[in-house]
């Protein structure tokens, strides 16, 4: 990063010399592809030739049509010289990438586990080293900001992008958050990071992406807001807003959340950005702006810097605003500022091209697939285990793999990615299983059904009854937002889509049919959300939840499948018994049971719960315990816990605590995640784990939204252990 002494006096310098139109240009974006008009290569070239525009992302998202590694470098290049050498000031250009899961919409890159089954491994350093693996093939492909991490909390399973998220905990997704930023931020080259979705995203009127937010202040404190202030704490340099309204504010206009809230309270002095068609939903969705123009100057009220997709029309609504004094044009240098302080800070002034020789090095390094291997193996979910039916021998004499994800790498990698499967690097469940397996073993494929269409089951069923055991790879399709678009999954109404989370019945007639067999049957799960399976759970010998694992995850479902690898993950999201149940989440309020507590169904009552995660080991847990008598504000709980590995093989477990009040000024939730620890133990082998907690995690969020220290008893769990402090007034 540039000597911040030296940023301050350049962008002082540039900010003397440029007119006011060079500076609003600087506040707008544009791209490449198609969208609701196309944009070429050459329309980007000539905004920034003709105009100084400040963005263009003219790759790393899905509607550009340039997705080969050198080309988008030469893209880069040729831009960045263009802004360099024919515009009068020469200031770069920022050129954003959607790199949700790695650099995953530019061929050739490590595609990562999709955050969801990231979350699931539940370790920080992993988080981390993704961060930095990401940004290095960021930069190697010439872009300098990537929209991440995603700091959304997922409170509706319904919604489309539940697999983006870290899960339902706001501590789990805070702390992961702010590991991936950390991990970005860390990387030896210069990426910013932009988290997202700003202030609360996850938990939308039917799970309808984008739907309002309509929460009381304590539940947008308590349940929201926490991940933004933990990567704020990391030192994000970008903050993009939620599309939805919140209690009936769009956040694209509101200055209460991006000025009050995001500057003044949580202190965040980076820039912020639209999410890309944000500002005109103002006036052409939610109707809060009478015209563009209108829109434009809410926003930028509101505290937005940059539109993200504005083009020059922006830049002509910013300066008409000047002109007519509704802006002061203080405001526009601050935003400005914001901008340029970020190019330098990202050393886009030093040199902003990119060398394909280095970039070939960076993406072709093998260790960087290692990491996003480690993470699909750490991810592996073992919901279901019965009679020790996994792990399969590797010398069976026939096994059968079917399903719609068996053979599929495009579901395997999830929405954020390549679509095109031609353009796709990696390994699938059925091709990991055939690797694995000894030479002598037959592998029968057979399809079996699609994603929501019959197929030849009977050909399946047929191969389950002559063999030894039968995977069956089930779940959901590449999707992004509202499970689109409709030339992967096809019209709106076929699943999957919000309004169902139960397998289509062709899914569930193979799997049916299969298990009919008497065969050994493990059901693999490949989804962007957690699917209610009842009739799995009660009738399937083995379940493992495997998410969207990525390019290499038919490795690590194969290796667990057959006990090369001990799965250890844990669910970051609970798992509904059926649409009518929810919401089901494990940090749900307590309330009163009119008719009495038995006339009552269970209030969570998931098919598996948060945190949930079988092993091929067994785990003892005791001795846990607070070694404080008791506590006051600003100080920690020292907690412990002995873990003993009584099984016959080396496992890892992840330790989780969970804390609660006793009682409270106001309702809290039953328990939250407060900590957790990934632990490596060999049989027979045993540990102490301690745990520093602060007692600020257990402060009562008022009506109102402010936090407070309040005196009463904690109650503390960890697994089937339960324990209790006082924290008091001093």
């Amino acid at each position: 990063m540039t000597d911040a002494d030296e940023t301050d006096d350049h962008v002082d310098a540039l900010l003397t010399e440029m007119t006011f139109r060079e500076k609003a240009a600087q506040l707008a974006g544009t791209y490449v592809g198609t969208m609701d008009e196309t944009r070429t290569i050459e329309d980007a070239t000539q905004m920034v030739r003709e105009h100084g525009i400040g963005f263009v992302t003219p790759f790393g998202y899905g509607a550009s049509p340039h997705r080969d590694a050198e080309e988008v470098v030469e893209i880069a290049n040729e831009l960045q010289r263009v802004a360099r050498d024919e515009t009068r000031l020469g200031i770069p250009i920022l050129i954003p990438v959607d790199a949700i899961h790695g650099n995953a919409y530019v061929a050739e890159t490590t595609v990562f586990p999709h955050n969801l089954g990231v979350a699931a491994a539940r370790d920080r350093s992993l988080v981390e080293q993704i961060g930095s693996v990401t940004a290095r093939e960021v930069a190697a492909t010439g872009s300098s900001l990537t929209y991440g991490p995603t700091c959304d909390v997922a409170r509706d399973p319904r919604w489309g992008r539940t697999f983006e998220t870290f899960g339902e905990s706001p501590y789990l997704c805070g702390e992961l958050a702010a590991a991936k930023a950390r991990g970005i931020h860390g990387a030896s080259v210069d990426v910013a990071a932009m988290a997202k979705h700003f202030p609360a995203y996850g938990e939308p009127e039917r799970g309808e992406d984008a739907a309002p937010v309509d929460k009381s202040l304590s539940s947008l404190y308590r349940d929201f807001l926490p991940p933004f202030e933990n990567v704020v704490e990391a030192g994000i340099e970008g903050i993009m807003p939620s599309y939805n309204s919140i209690n009936g504010e769009p956040s694209h206009g509101s200055r209460y959340w991006l000025t009050d809230v995001l500057r003044e309270e949580l202190g965040f002095d980076g820039y912020v950005a639209s999410d890309w068609h944000g500002i005109d939903m103002l006036h052409e969705n939610h109707h809060v702006a009478q015209t563009q123009a209108d829109a434009v100057y809410q926003s930028f009220t509101a505290g937005i810097d940059v539109h993200s997709l504005g083009e020059i029309d922006h830049v002509d609504h910013i300066v008409s605003l000047v002109e007519a004094g509704k802006i002061d044009d203080s405001a526009v240098d601050t935003a400005v500022r914001r901008v340029l302080e970020l190019k330098a800070d990202v050393g886009l002034f030093d040199d902003p091209f990119v060398v394909p020789e280095d970039s070939r090095a960076t993406l072709e390094r093998d260790d960087h697939r290692d990491v996003a291997l480690d993470a699909a193996r750490k991810s592996m979910t073992l919901l279901k285990n019965d009679g020790d039916c996994l792990p399969f021998d590797d010398d069976v004499d026939e096994i059968l793999v079917t399903g719609p994800n068996a053979d599929e790498l495009r579901h395997q990698v999830g929405g954020w990615s390549l679509k095109d499967p031609a353009e796709l690097d990696g390994t699938t469940i059925r091709a990991g299983i055939e690797s694995l397996v000894a030479p002598e073993t037959t592998v029968t494929y057979e399809r079996g059904a699609g994603i929501a269409d019959a197929d030849d089951v009977d050909a399946a069923v047929s191969a389950a009854a002559d063999a030894d055991a039968a995977v069956v790879v089930l779940g959901e399709n590449w999707y992004l937002h509202e499970f689109g678009p409709q030339d992967v999954n096809g019209p709106t109404d076929r699943f999957p889509n919000r309004a169902q989370l139960a397998l289509p019945d062709a899914q569930k007639e193979l799997l049916e049919a299969v298990v009919a067999t008497g065969t050994p049957t493990a059901l693999v799960l490949v989804a962007g959300r957690p699917l209610a399976i009842p009739w799995a759970a009660e009738h399937v010998d083995a379940i493992l939840q495997a998410y969207y694992p990525g390019a290499d995850g038919g490795i690590a479902v194969a290796e667990t499948l057959f006990g090369e690898h001990n799965p250890s993950g844990k669910l970051p999201i609970s798992v509904p018994r059926s649409e009518g149940h929810l919401p089901v989440r494990h940090n749900y309020l307590p309330h009163p049971y009119p008719i009495g507590e038995d006339e009552h169904l269970p209030s969570y009552d998931p098919l598996w719960a948060f945190g949930h995660g079988l092993s091929y080991t067994t785990f003892e847990y005791r001795d846990f315990s607070v070694h404080d008598e008791s506590v006051s504000a600003g100080e920690s709980l020292d907690v412990s816990v002995t873990l003993a590995n009584t099984g016959g093989r080396a496992g890892e477990e992840v330790v989780q605590v969970f804390g609660g009040r006793e009682s409270a000024s106001v309702v809290t939730p039953v328990e939250e995640l407060v900590e957790f620890r990934r632990v490596t133990l060999e049989p027979g082998e045993e540990r102490t784990v301690r745990f520093d907690i602060p007692v600020d995690a257990f402060d009562v969020v008022r009506p109102d939204g402010t936090r407070r220290f309040e005196a009463g008893t904690l109650t503390l769990r960890t697994e089937s252990l339960e324990t209790s402090i006082e924290v008091v007034d001093h």
